[in-house]
């Protein structure tokens, strides 16, 4: 059972990196593929239009939803940073992070894995200004709790939910990690990543 000051420092990094990146609010995951997953069954997403050079969860998130997904014939080889999900006010920002760089009434999911701007190692968030959306996936992040209830026995309603949750570390280093990109903030820039089109995947 965790304290609640895990909770306060999780929630200190995740209004730390809305006011950076200039999102109304931000919610933290242990990673970007479950943040566009949040994203996605909030949406209730039925069909997405998306670029083939992605990362090979994309698509196995969009069979695990069961969501009808296609690829972009005209989608440049290389993006810098971000791609949106089309059909959807979703993005894959998952190599991007930069000052005031949320989009109005997008969810923009980030990464905090290997190689990304805020190097955790592990994790992801979802920059959003839709406040329904925000109290719903917060909840759903970690089981469906209420996390002004401790201990977690004495909820008695749980919305349905999943164990997205990032941990307390993780949020201690990437509170300290975007103290330095607010100094020296990382450029976007270019990643090879295969085509999909190229790969089959079956049940």
């Amino acid at each position: 059972m965790h304290g609640p000051g895990m909770f306060d420092k999780i929630a200190q990094f995740e209004r730390a990196l809305a006011e950076f990146t200039g999102a109304p609010y931000a919610i933290m995951t242990d990673c970007c593929t479950h943040a566009i997953e949040l994203c996605l069954r909030y949406d209730q997403v039925k069909e997405v239009v998306m670029t083939p050079y992605t990362y090979l969860s994309i698509p196995m998130t969009m069979h695990k939803l069961d969501i009808k997904y296609s690829y972009d014939n005209h989608s440049p080889k290389q993006w810098i940073g971000e791609y949106p999900f089309g059909l959807t006010r979703i993005w894959d920002s998952a190599r991007r992070l930069e000052k005031n760089m949320y989009r109005p009434g997008t969810m923009q999911c980030l990464s905090f894995g290997h190689g990304k701007p805020l190097h955790i190692g592990r994790g992801g968030a979802i920059l959003l200004d839709d406040v329904v959306a925000y109290d719903t996936m917060l909840a759903q992040r970690y089981d469906g709790r209420d996390l002004t209830v401790s201990p977690w026995e004495d909820q008695q309603v749980f919305r349905v939910g999943y164990h997205y949750k990032p941990t307390l570390e993780e949020a201690q280093q990437g509170l300290a990690l975007l103290e330095g990109i607010k100094v020296n903030q990382p450029v976007p820039v270019q990643v090879d990543y295969p085509d999909l089109r190229k790969i089959t995947i079956v049940p």
